[in-house]
């Protein structure tokens, strides 16, 4: 029974180093891929709130998003994600008070009257080694600020070891300290420390994330990050986006843990959001990440 613990702890090891924070949060969507894999400060975007439950707050429209990513080109480093979110109930289909040196098109829609439900599900790695994540959250905004928590339930499975599982709690808030010009974002992941094997008490990461998003322009936005394991060194992030036109946003970024490079592209298609990054790593080579979003159109208000 020993062997079996040590040989299941190299592999992770292993994985640790090919799949950033192994058993952690986890990466969602390519727009946060394409930008340092920030999650704590990303918003109006349904797979933000995969990363932060508080920013499924001001998700004002119905979402369902699939996603695939690949690292370092190893079919055994593939991942597939799905993406549900529902707001409940709907304000008035009107858009957001006017905020004075803020452009029309910046400003955030109104928020759900009682806050937004988020699924998500989630498959990593091949036939030796696998993790499975289901996850439930959610999301309420009060005035400037959003709230929100989560609950995530980690399988792992090795071939011919069988699968352990646990359950992991989130709590995320952001802020808006300027309205629609600069906003503070920070989530707790595995605040519960939910343990994972018994040999040598392993537990899931407890990861906090914090970070600033600067609007410095209708165009551009400024994003940076901190994520600090209680095990590993911090990992300092930055991101940039840059929206030419209304249509299409080109992204990049760095982190500095893994010592990586990012980019992306982001389309809008109709309701079709369709997001690509790839990030290069000096010893471990590219990693690319495609995910597409569809978004309900805002009902009309009633009569």
């Amino acid at each position: 029974m020993l062997k079996i613990y040590l040989l299941s702890g190299l592999f992770i090891g292993c994985i640790n180093v090919a799949h950033a924070q192994g058993n952690g949060p986890g990466l969602w969507g390519a727009r946060a891929a394409g930008l340092g894999q920030i999650g704590s400060v990303l918003e109006q975007d349904g797979w933000a709130g995969a990363a932060n439950a508080a920013a499924l707050g001001n998700l004002a429209r119905p979402t369902v998003g699939v996603g695939a990513e690949n690292r370092y080109l190893l079919p055994a480093l593939n991942t597939a994600s799905l993406l549900v979110a529902v707001p409940i109930g709907y304000r008035p289909g009107q858009p957001a008070a006017p905020v004075v040196g803020v452009p029309a098109a910046v400003a955030a829609t109104e928020a759900p009257r009682y806050g937004v439900i988020g699924f998500t599900a989630q498959r990593f790695g091949g036939k030796l080694y696998s993790e499975q994540r289901l996850g439930l959250g959610y999301g309420y905004q009060l005035g400037t600020v959003r709230v929100g928590a989560r609950v995530e339930v980690l399988q792992t499975s090795f071939e011919g070891l069988g699968s352990r599982r646990a359950v992991a709690a989130s709590l995320g808030g952001q802020a808006d300290i300027i309205p629609r010009k600069l906003l503070f974002g920070a989530m707790l992941y595995n605040l519960n420390q939910a343990r994972l094997y018994e040999y040598q008490e392993e537990r899931l990461p407890t990861v906090l994330r914090a970070g600033l998003a600067w609007r410095a322009s209708e165009k551009v936005l400024l994003l940076a990050e901190t994520e600090k394991d209680v095990e590993q060194d911090a990992d300092f992030k930055a991101g940039l986006e840059y929206q030419p036109v209304p249509v299409l946003a080109v992204r990049a970024g760095l982190s500095s843990l893994m010592q990586q490079l990012t980019g992306g592209v982001g389309l809008k298609a109709g309701q079709f959001q369709v997001d690509y990054a790839a990030a290069w790593h000096d010893a471990l080579g590219l990693s690319q990440q495609l995910s597409v979003a569809y978004v309900w159109a805002k009902p009309q208000p009633q009569p």
